[in-house]
């Protein structure tokens, strides 16, 4: 990956505008926008993309779901680490194309609409490829979306000219060759499709390095960690939505409410501890260089796979209590304990190492993902026990950085008012 430096707010030295240009017509030249914009924030079409895609990713999960409770849990967990990859880039390469380059004019909301219909068509192949792994119908969605994208590239290229112009048409000769690359789900024999999936995977996350390699693309700090947040949001939302629906459905059905409460209760305080963990500092002062925020920007796939697997595994443990699943209580539990630890060793790689300070503070979120995997050995309390560990992590978090905090307060007034000034 490229460590260059973010680059100057314009190219080809004219300025850029503090936002997307308005009040000259419904097109516009799509030039680069500032990293330097003040007041940058989410626009709805954005959002309404966000919301779009949770709906393909709430397919995802329901197939988990049936997968793990039928007791092929290998087989399903493959198969959503392939499709939440497909999921996961295409968002990722509109975001951070959008954080760039977004002019708000009508071409460019209609290309980004027709990649919203990309994302229903793989939407509805979802189940498909999980119960008869027929990849067709999400390639095609996958292909809408990536033509969509690649058409945006070039515009941009269109727009520039230089080392600004060579990067975008990397770019959209690198989506179309990878989308090329992709037949071969469709094609290759079964027990292939894993390893070319594996090998499609690594180059399609090796075309923006070596596109940005000569001139970074102007993304704004702020803006990407905000949509990052957004989405992490909504799909915590979904995996509440989809826990309820889950325990609505026992309550109703089994009369297992007091089965069923210890599950709602700890999947609560996990889901709750997990936003508090996220959004506890903010990111964007960290990402500085294409560097830091493409491994930031990548290690997400682990954080959002994670957040909508837990909800996921709450509902795999739901019907397993009242005895829909044909699994031990001990699957069904680790199916929350398993992600919800990974998610907070992903965050404390992507974030808290990064501001925290002190063994005590750094071995917080380690220790916390360790807690919880014990707990998965608890029986009918495992995920109970889950999310109090998780909440006492927050606790825990809140007052190491308070003690901190008081004491950093109190040591120039200690130390005198000549060591303060020295410091």
């Amino acid at each position: 990956m490229t460590s260059s430096p973010a680059p100057p707010p314009a190219s080809s030295g004219m300025p850029v505008p503090s936002g997307p240009p308005g009040g000259r017509g419904p097109l516009r030249r799509l030039r680069a926008r500032g990293r330097d914009e003040a007041h940058r924030a989410a626009s709805p079409l954005e959002l309404f993309f966000d919301l779009c895609f949770v709906v393909a990713v709430a397919q995802a999960g329901i197939q988990l779901v049936h997968a793990v409770a039928e007791g092929h849990a290998g087989e399903g967990i493959l198969d959503y680490a392939m499709l939440f990859f497909a999921l996961w880039w295409a968002w990722m390469n509109f975001t951070w194309f959008a954080s760039a380059y977004d002019n708000d004019d009508v071409l460019y909301r209609v290309v980004t609409l027709v990649q919203i219909s990309g994302v229903l068509v793989l939407a509805a192949g979802v189940s498909r490829a999980f119960e008869e792994h027929e990849f067709f119908v999400v390639w095609l969605g996958y292909l809408i979306m990536r033509l969509a994208l690649a058409a945006q590239w070039l515009r941009a290229a269109r727009s520039s000219e230089g080392p600004e112009r060579t990067t975008a048409l990397r770019y959209a000769g690198g989506v179309l060759l990878c989308q090329v690359g992709w037949l071969g789900l469709l094609f290759l024999p079964e027990g292939a499709r894993p390893w070319w999936f594996l090998v499609m995977a690594l180059l399609e996350m090796c075309v923006p390095p070596w596109a940005e390699k000569d001139h970074p693309t102007s993304w704004h700090p702020r803006h990407i960690a905000e949509r990052y947040g957004l989405f992490t949001i909504i799909v915590l939302g979904e995996t509440i939505a989809a826990a309820t629906v889950a325990v609505k459905s026992g309550v109703e059905e089994n009369d297992a409410l007091g089965e069923l409460l210890p599950i709602a209760a700890g999947g609560l305080l996990i889901i709750f501890a997990a936003w508090w963990v996220y959004f506890v500092v903010p990111i964007h002062d960290h990402l500085r260089s294409n560097r830091q925020a493409f491994l930031w920007g990548y290690g997400h796939y682990l954080v959002f796979a994670s957040a909508a697997a837990v909800g996921a595994g709450l509902e795999v443990a739901v019907e397993q209590t009242v005895g829909k699943a044909h699994i031990s209580t001990l699957a069904a539990s680790s199916a929350v304990t398993l992600p919800t630890a990974l998610y907070l060793l992903t965050l404390w790689a992507l974030h808290s190492r990064h501001f925290k300070s002190g063994i005590a503070q750094q071995l917080v979120l380690p220790t916390t993902a360790l807690l919880v995997i014990c707990c998965t050995f608890l029986g009918d309390w495992a995920v109970f026990a889950a999310g109090v560990v998780c909440a006492l992590s927050v606790v825990a978090g809140e007052t190491l950085a308070t003690r901190r905090a008081a004491r950093a307060a109190r040591a120039p007034r200690a130390d005198g008012p000549g060591v303060a000034a020295a410091g």
